[in-house]
């Protein structure tokens, strides 16, 4: 059950800041955070299904804009399993949440609005548990670094590896048996299953600051062991893209 938590166009250094656990099987194979073949999307890549959780492109757009992506998707939504999906335009500051959760209200478009919002298996800002809590703590570390940079792996570590249960059967989604959701309630997951460990495989953070510095962070799980990588690019005011590192 992945969980991410982001603040958009609400802070003076930092237009846009996420961070992201993803949960998944640890022997589901998965590229983690590189420039893909093309080199104009960055970022971790499934391996059995080729697709991402979180990737940005060299420019900060694609060739479609969130709007066109997004009636593209929803036309088409019924093909997929149960999804969320958030797309931004870092260039004209556009950001849409799309989701075809629950089934039966069909799928839908949301602009998301400036501020602080969470998003896990339920729909954007649905307060559970473990979302109100990430939530708050990255609430407190943003307002203490308003007028500050804010180290990537320092806050990461602080707050997405916290593994705090809900002991309150009644607060859980009601979504699988509760002995499952008891360990998917925390923010960074460990569990056993009969398919296998399951869990936090990845620690992800993006930074947009306003000049137009890019930041990608990743701690990822590979043959059970952690390792780290940083992406540094920058977004020309002109939309046109040129990597600061190798």
């Amino acid at each position: 059950m992945c969980i991410a938590v982001f603040i958009w166009k609400s802070h003076p250094i930092y237009p846009f800041l996420l961070l992201l656990n993803r949960d998944e099987f640890h022997n589901r194979p998965t590229t983690a955070l590189s420039w893909w073949e093309d080199g104009e999307i960055v970022g971790g890549r499934d391996g059995r299904a080729g697709g991402t959780w979180l990737a940005c492109t060299k420019d900060g757009k694609s060739q479609k804009s969130p709007k066109e992506f997004a009636e593209e998707l929803v036309a088409e939504a019924d093909q997929y399993n149960g999804f969320n999906l958030i797309v931004a335009d870092l260039c004209s500051m556009t950001m849409l949440y799309i989701t075809n959760r629950p089934k039966d209200d069909g799928p839908s478009i949301t602009e998301v609005a400036p501020g602080i919002h969470v998003l896990s298996n339920a729909k954007l800002d649905t307060p559970w548990p473990k979302a109100q809590r990430l939530r708050q703590s990255f609430e407190d570390v943003v307002q203490k670094c308003c007028d500050a940079e804010i180290s990537m792996e320092e806050i990461t570590e602080k707050l997405m590896t916290d593994t705090t249960k809900d002991d309150d059967e009644q607060e859980l989604p009601h979504i699988y048996p509760p002995a499952f959701e008891y360990l998917l309630s925390a923010i960074f997951v460990e569990a056993d299953t009969p398919s296998g460990r399951y869990g936090t495989r990845s620690i992800s953070a993006v930074a947009l600051k306003t000049s137009g510095a890019v930041s990608l962070y990743e701690r990822s799980l590979e043959d059970n062991v952690w390792k780290e990588k940083t992406i540094n690019y920058y977004i020309e005011r002109e939309r046109r893209g040129r990597s600061l590192v190798d």
